[in-house]
């Protein structure tokens, strides 16, 4: 089955932690601490690979993890960095952060690869911590956590051109007599289950790419049947293709349906109406009186900017005149892919950015939290002194002694981080 949608779950690298050791030789009895670093995490990263057309892969797997640092060792010795994950998506990937389905990233026609989520950096060894005062420290910094979150993986093809219309108009007949596409045909009322493309070659070097879209239904923006999900892949056309049966040999009425499906594309996003649109009125072969089957289309749709060409898949007839006034619709259109803009910023979810909150919660009682905080208690050791000095400017820099005093903290009273708590005094 064509699987254009996947959900997943990406972990980068926690870095290792730092190392505590100390130098000690026959002849260097006290040689001062040589504990080496953590090994940086490693990252989650996404490439583009143009041999791959859909998401199943995903499908069978659903986490992801790069590896862990490694912690460092004795005599200065630096921690292994983890392993990289690289995860490979087929051109026109688009990656959004689960929860908000926001974009992370468009894999459109990336060329090169993308590190979502940066694994830990690595702790600290005691070598570090080392001073005039302190010359044997006995802690190390522990590495930083790894980043993680659930994404939801989308396909929308990339092609200048979108053929739309109800089953069994003629798409895939279409695709079949001016590209070097192979799609399924028959006579059938179910849909096509997967996006077809070709590459339509014209004189002069002049082409362009062409998708089948597969059959879009009434109530397909709400979710009816299999259309939602082929919706997506006209947002990255430029000039969209209605086909529609002229003949209406299964007594369908092609104005009924091309106000249909542009009904189901504004629902969607109106944003794709602004596109050039060509009408193929196909199966023509089939028609009594090509003129009468076509006229009253015209009537209905032709304007200056919405042209209706008649035209046979099956014979060939008209099809010339259809690819090179599309061809003429391209020039106007801008040459680059439709890319979606990023929305979602993962590395802002560990960032300096983040807010930290100073709240009076009873009499006498503060207490302080947010992810900033929660880290760095993290990466530092607050029963040394070295460690509680860096907790404290961490506070005075960040303004949180600033937001405690102006809320009426005095001498004495408790503060609350997390499981911690402290007396306040001023300094």
């Amino acid at each position: 089955m064509f699987a254009d949608r996947a959900k997943i779950y990406i972990r980068s690298g926690r870095g290792g932690d730092g190392h505590v050791s100390f130098r000690r030789e026959l002849y260097v009895p006290d040689g001062g601490p040589d504990g080496g670093d953590g090994g940086n995490g490693g990252d989650v990263i996404f490439v583009v690979d143009e041999g791959q057309n859909t998401l199943n892969n995903f499908r069978r797997k659903q986490k992801y993890c790069a590896g862990d640092g490694e912690e460092g060792s004795k005599r200065r010795c630096h921690g292994k960095k983890g392993s990289d994950i690289i995860l490979k998506v087929p051109p026109g990937t688009i990656i959004k952060d689960y929860e908000t389905g926001k974009v992370i990233c468009d894999m459109a026609d990336s060329k090169e690869e993308v590190h979502l989520l940066k694994g830990g950096h690595g702790g600290k060894g005691n070598m570090h911590f080392a001073t005039s005062v302190m010359q044997a420290p006995k802690y190390a910094q522990p590495g930083q956590p790894a980043q993680e979150l659930w994404v939801s993986l989308e396909l929308k093809v990339i092609a200048d051109v979108g053929l739309v219309g109800f089953p069994n108009v003629g798409k895939s007949t279409l695709l079949s007599r001016v590209t070097n596409a192979r799609p399924k045909i028959a006579n059938y009322h179910f849909t096509t289950l997967n996006p077809n493309l070709g590459v339509v070659d014209l004189d002069d070097g002049q082409g362009f790419v062409i998708a089948d879209i597969p059959g879009i239904i009434e109530g397909a923006s709400e979710g009816v049947g299999l259309g939602i999900q082929f919706l997506r892949h006209i947002e990255r056309t430029k000039v969209i293709v209605h086909i529609v049966d002229a003949a209406s040999t299964e007594g369908r009425d092609p104005i009924a349906d091309i106000h249909a499906i542009n009904a189901e594309i504004e629902k969607y996003n109106p944003e794709i109406l602004k596109r050039p649109q060509v009408i193929a009125a196909n199966k023509i072969d089939a028609c009594i009186d090509v003129e009468e089957a076509v006229a009253d289309i015209r009537r209905e749709f032709e304007n200056d900017s919405v042209k209706v060409y008649p035209i046979s898949a099956v014979s060939g007839q008209g099809l010339n005149e259809l690819m090179w006034h599309i061809n003429e619709l391209l020039k106007d259109c801008p040459k680059e892919s439709v890319v979606f803009e990023q929305e979602f910023f993962p590395e802002f979810n560990n960032s300096d950015s983040e807010p930290i909150v100073v709240e009076k919660v009873s009499e006498h009682v503060y207490e302080v939290s947010g992810a900033r905080v929660e880290r760095m208690m993290g990466y530092t050791n607050l029963e040394s002194e070295r460690g509680f000095e860096f907790f404290q400017n961490f506070m005075k820099d960040n303004g949180v002694i600033d937001e405690l005093t102006k809320q009426g903290m005095e001498e004495g009273d408790t503060v609350k981080i997390y499981d911690l708590e402290f007396e306040y005094f001023p300094s």
